[in-house]
């Protein structure tokens, strides 16, 4: 479930080019239906994995990049949905309207507490429930990244300059005070948090679900969250200059950690570099 305005190829010194779907007033969008798919937003050109629990064909996970109608503002959003099959794809459509609705909003306040509100009726007791969502708002033209966390794994962050990864997360030092028509902070009527840091070129977001940062090893060992930072901040020092790269890097060392042990759930990464080479042609 793609669509994409133009297609282009990128290439950096570690990777042989590769098609790069540029969004400028566009989407995509997919359920976690196996997908490997390198993409191109205002600010940022990014990765996307996603794999279901085998034998399953669909999964519960849900990715969403759309760009607003003027160019300015990227939306990024991971979800995990609980379930498979047509109730994922029914939940899907219903976040990808609520996205459409709001893609012009820099604030996402008024669009998590639709979200809030959309997922957390339970009319059917057997219909698919939304279970967690990283949601994200890049405004390039000052830099700034928006994000609230509706309950989701929280992203990694590799900050290009001091060569080292940490968490995103709303106590980081590294947020801003305030951004200009956008209320900060708690979010009325829901549990969420709006945040705003500004990214630093070349630096990664590592936005992912939990079938990879709960993956076990053959001793009953979680990787955990620790474990995870662990093996981003062993990644060999030329991957990062590539989100594919970084990406399959990780995921690499994630199957070594796991080993024989099975998979257990389905499987989505989500890899973003900061960039300010698209930026200006978009803008014209």
């Amino acid at each position: 479930m793609t669509a994409a305005h133009g297609l282009r190829t990128h290439s950096d010194s570690n990777c042989d080019p590769v098609p790069v779907h540029r969004l400028v007033c566009s989407e995509v969008w997919g359920g976690n239906n196996i997908v490997d798919l390198t993409v191109e937003v205002p600010g940022f050109v990014g990765w996307v994995y996603s794999q279901p629990l085998y034998p399953a064909t669909t999964g519960g996970d849900v990715y969403y990049l759309v760009v607003c109608s003027k160019g300015l503002l990227s939306r990024i959003v991971l979800a995990d949905v609980a379930g498979h099959g047509q109730g994922v794809s029914a939940t899907a459509a219903t976040l990808r309207k609520l996205l459409r609705k709001h893609m012009n909003a820099l604030d996402q306040s008024i669009l998590m507490q639709e979200i809030n509100e959309a997922f957390r009726r339970e009319d059917d007791p057997e219909d698919v429930q939304y279970a967690t969502a990283a949601v994200f708002g890049y405004f390039w033209k000052t830099g700034e990244l928006i994000f609230t966390n509706a309950g989701h794994p929280r992203a990694l962050w590799y900050h290009a300059t001091e060569g080292a990864w940490d968490w995103l997360h709303d106590e980081t030092p590294y947020k801003q005070t305030s951004v200009a028509g956008v209320p900060l902070g708690l979010i009325a009527g829901t549990e969420y948090l709006q945040s705003a840091v500004r990214l630093g070129q070349g630096d990664l977001l590592v936005l992912y679900t939990d079938g990879i940062s709960e993956s076990t090893n053959q001793a009953g060992k979680e990787l955990g969250y620790d474990g995870l930072l662990r093996l981003a901040k062993g990644l060999a020092l030329q991957t990062v200059n590539s989100p594919s790269a970084a990406g399959q890097a990780l995921l690499s060392a994630v199957r070594d950690f796991r080993g024989e042990t099975p998979i257990f759930d389905d499987e989505s990464l989500l890899v973003l570099r900061r960039t300010e080479d698209n930026m200006p042609q978009l803008a014209s």
